[in-house]
């Protein structure tokens, strides 16, 4: 919150101006995302905050990064197959490191940042030693992980999802997607010497270093359009518990509710362990959800089991979680709906945007003007 209120000011035109400029320490940008991932605070928050010092045209290009966010959420919701290839692609990339030396040597040395390009090898030590990453550099180094340092593009998503603080199933998988050439058939993203010299106020000018060409990588091509989830039905008649995940821990007004727990699946983002500093950030944003629930604390486990069989010692007959989106905390959760009734309940927010995510972001875009308008609904539970 008081990122938030100091950043406020700054989203305007300021932040037009200057947010592509990867500079030490990110001063024009706002650093919420790894609490927008998690949603300790919750984008119609963010958005109302803004748009309270800000005409709508002001603030226009922060606007549309958050809503990039929910789009990005929206298209792999209509798309789950996406995120099980995904991760199909990532098995098949860490095999290929068990049989080609070559290759591990080459991964080993992009991900300790000891590939001889400066930006790339800093960039690589920056994600390793915070958690973060801006998103200009985001997109420069994935462009050079593909194309110039040609390794396969889902072990970058995958070592981008076990380091950053606010690694998301969706912003992170369709971004790698769309820098690849496969998110928007054939139009791949190409990082330019003159381009990061430019926005990193020559911090880092890699003459000669990168690729010139970026021909789109092989893969799978999108799915067909899937229908928007909807919320479930609580039965009020049945006791029932609340079950956070690390995608969504703001509900605190848990009325009716015999307690609240956490399935927790930061663990579960990748085949290979998840950085310190993932685990360390994310045990203390569940610790800060749970002090603030209004219901008796339960577990924070990774077993869904242990859930289930707390759930039912207080005699809880179905479980209430906020909907979790593709990811590895819905993952999880098919251990929990194989035991017990699961509702899970869409927040208004994300209800009314979801629809809109149909094709690419600037359709999407049109839509902006009327979510902005309905920011007044209720909060989730």
């Amino acid at each position: 919150m008081a990122r938030l209120e100091a950043f406020a000011p700054h989203a305007g035109h300021a932040y037009a101006r200057l947010r592509n400029f990867d500079l030490a320490g990110h001063p024009h940008v706002s650093g919420l995302s790894p609490y927008l991932r998690h949603r300790v605070i919750s984008e119609d928050e963010v958005l109302r905050a803004v748009l309270a010092r800000h005409s709508a045209a002001a603030a226009e290009k922060f606007i549309q990064e958050v809503y990039w966010r929910t789009y990005w959420k929206g298209w792999l919701e209509r798309r789950p197959s996406v995120w099980t290839m995904y991760q199909a692609d990532v098995a098949r990339g860490l095999d290929r490191l068990a049989v080609e030396g070559g290759l591990r040597a080459e991964w080993e040395a992009a991900c300790c940042g000891e590939t001889g390009i400066a930006c790339f090898d800093a960039w690589a030590q920056e994600i390793a030693t915070t958690g973060y990453l801006h998103n200009h550099a985001r997109m420069w180094f994935a462009s050079i992980w593909i194309f110039t340092l040609r390794l396969p593009w889902a072990l970058g998503a995958d070592f981008f999802l076990r380091h950053l603080l606010d690694g998301d199933a969706a912003s992170n998988t369709l971004g790698w997607r769309w820098v690849a050439g496969l998110q928007t058939a054939g139009k791949t993203y190409l990082a330019r010497e003159d381009n990061i010299a430019k926005y990193t106020d020559g911090r880092f000018t890699p003459r000669g270093q990168l690729a010139q060409l970026a021909a789109p990588v092989e893969g799978f091509v999108n799915p067909a359009l899937g229908e928007v989830p909807v919320s479930g039905v609580l039965d009020p008649r049945a006791p029932f518990v609340v079950v956070l995940t690390e995608d969504d821990l703001s509900a605190e007004v848990l009325e009716g509710a015999l307690g609240v727990a956490v399935l927790r699946g930061d663990a579960a983002r990748s085949p290979l362990a998840v950085s310190v500093g993932v685990e360390a950030f994310t045990r203390a944003i569940i610790e800060d959800a749970l002090s603030r629930a209004d219901a008796p604390r339960g577990p924070v486990s990774t077993d869904p089991a242990q859930i289930v069989a707390w759930a039912k010692g207080l005699g809880a007959v179905q479980v209430v979680m906020a909907y979790m989106p593709q990811g590895p905390a819905r993952d999880l959760a098919v251990g929990l709906r194989r035991e017990m009734p699961v509702v899970e309940t869409i927040r208004p927010y994300d209800a009314t945007a979801w629809p809109h995510a149909k094709a690419g972001f600037f359709k999407f875009k049109t839509a902006i003007p009327r979510l902005i308008q309905g920011l007044d609904q209720p909060a989730l539970l």
